[in-house]
């Protein structure tokens, strides 16, 4: 592809964004950063929302999961509409109730201040590690269609692409994050749509030839019933998606700091099933690209990359397809990509600073440069950790990112759901011992299930990791007993 179309192509884009940024920016202060002043619409929220959940994993590796797992995948994503019910029905009704900035906070009032920590510092974790592993995708796939040919090195690729989250983020925080996210869903949406359209006209295909092509091929089974030992059996599937909808959504700062700066619970509540359902539709397309990729590659005799990752952009780069459809490939790219890493960045700065700090509690002139500084912080993990990664991963991204939320996120469905649900007391001080061993005996579990069982754990192994936190706090219980908030 040509070098200089790319780079303008970005350049432009990001000067959009940064113009977005000075818009949303005027008169912020602390409260725009962290809430935007609880008066974003709803409509914007939702179609936002859309983008940050896809990211630059499911533009990247859903595609390419389609030759060894065909459709399956979207029993995973039928599961997440009970997870998100969920969501808008219980979680989101006493988010509001409580007027919270942080949903951890909820867990100091329930259980305390440790427990309080906890919460919070496992989001820190998840969300640290899984941004960082979003972003390594669109970094990498950067670097091999440009910045190898330019002879910039990896390291420095990876520093300026979250120096630029940085610039466009540090002022106005969630407020830029809830208009820069519309943008980035458009631009990705697009990039997916003119793919598979230009892919039917190199093919010679009408849209409803494609839908039957795709259809009638071996690619497009979606529900496995037959083993439950196999990864894409159904319940396995379905259970999956409802719980990591639950907590990658429902419990994770992230997702909820937007929904939380809607005006009031019921746009808040349309925001979250809304998009619930979009979200449905988008997975299909995604699929449905992921099966026009392969049988374009089969059609053109083209070599098809070892790792279904790199499927999507050796096809979209390597001209067999008009080189607009490799532009529209790079910038939906990284829309996917950053309409996930700046709402993460902002809200990782938000929890740290609310809940680890307790900014609030400081003297005015003292909250915004150390929230500028803890963004900083951010800023520079996210760029040690991608580059770690570069050296050991070799598995599919997407698949990566589920396992580990199964194990770090798993704690935090035990807290709330016992906070929520349990009226018993907790040895508050026990709490970050429980929810550290949690995921080690999951992992255990899983790791011997195939010989005890002869079972093999998939996604639902985060359903366990919950289990063990809730019992472990059952246990420390003592004195009298409460009534749940």
């Amino acid at each position: 592809m040509d070098t200089a179309l790319i780079l303008s192509c970005l350049i432009g884009y990001f000067l959009l964004l940064f113009g977005i940024s000075q818009y949303t920016s005027k008169g912020a202060n602390n409260a725009t950063y962290f809430t935007a002043n609880r008066n974003s619409s709803w409509k914007l929220v939702a179609f936002g929302m859309i983008g940050a959940s896809l990211s630059g994993v499911t533009f990247i590796s859903v595609p390419g999961w389609v030759e060894t797992r065909q459709f399956s995948y979207m029993q995973m994503v039928l599961g997440y509409l009970p997870g998100y019910m969920l969501i808008a029905l219980v979680l989101m009704p006493m988010y509001y109730r409580l007027k919270l900035t942080t949903i951890y906070t909820f867990l100091e009032s329930r259980m305390g201040t440790a427990s309080y920590k906890t919460g919070s510092a496992f989001f820190l974790l998840s969300r640290l590690m899984g941004s960082a592993l979003r972003m390594y995708l669109v970094v990498n796939v950067l670097q091999l269609v440009l910045f190898d040919a330019l002879g910039v090195p990896f390291w420095l690729t990876v520093c300026g692409s979250i120096l630029l989250v940085w610039l466009y983020t540090f002022r106005a925080g969630i407020k830029t994050i809830v208009w820069t996210d519309t943008f980035q869903t458009a631009f990705m949406l697009l990039a997916l749509i003119s793919t598979i359209l230009w892919i039917g006209y190199e093919l010679d295909w009408s849209e409803t030839e494609m839908f039957q092509r795709v259809a009638a091929s071996d690619y497009s089974q979606i529900f496995f019933f037959d083993d439950p030992g196999d990864p894409r059996y159904f319940f396995k599937q379905f259970l999956s998606g409802a719980l990591i909808a639950l907590v990658m959504t429902g419990l994770d700062q992230d997702m909820m700091q937007k929904n939380l700066t809607c005006k009031n619970i019921g746009e808040a509540q349309k925001n979250m099933l809304s998009f619930s359902v979009v979200l449905i539709f988008a997975n299909i397309l995604f699929l449905g690209l992921g099966a026009l990729l392969y049988m374009y590659a089969h059609e053109k005799g083209l070599d098809i990359p070892a790792k279904g990752d790199d499927l999507f952009g050796f096809i979209a780069t390597g001209g067999s397809l008009h080189p607009v459809v490799g532009v529209f490939f790079i910038l939906g790219l990284v829309a996917a990509a950053y309409s996930s890493a700046d709402s993460a960045l902002t809200a990782l700065t938000t929890s740290f600073c609310i809940d680890i700090l307790g900014i609030e509690k400081k003297e005015i002139s003292q909250q915004e440069p150390l929230r500028k500084k803890v963004h900083v912080g951010f800023s520079i993990l996210t760029v040690l950790i991608i580059i770690i990664t570069r050296q050991f991963h070799d598995d599919s991204l997407i698949n990566t990112i589920f396992k580990v939320a199964s194990y770090t996120y798993g704690p935090l469905l035990g807290l709330f759901a016992f906070g929520m649900f349990s009226k018993r007391t907790v040895n508050d001080s026990w709490t970050p011992l429980i929810c550290i061993l949690a995921p080690l005996l999951s992992y255990y579990l899983a790791d011997h299930s195939q010989v005890w069982f002869s079972y093999t754990f998939g996604y639902e192994i985060l359903l366990v990791n919950g289990m063990i936190t809730w019992f472990g706090l059952w246990l420390s219980g003592f004195g009298k007993k409460v009534e749940a908030i």
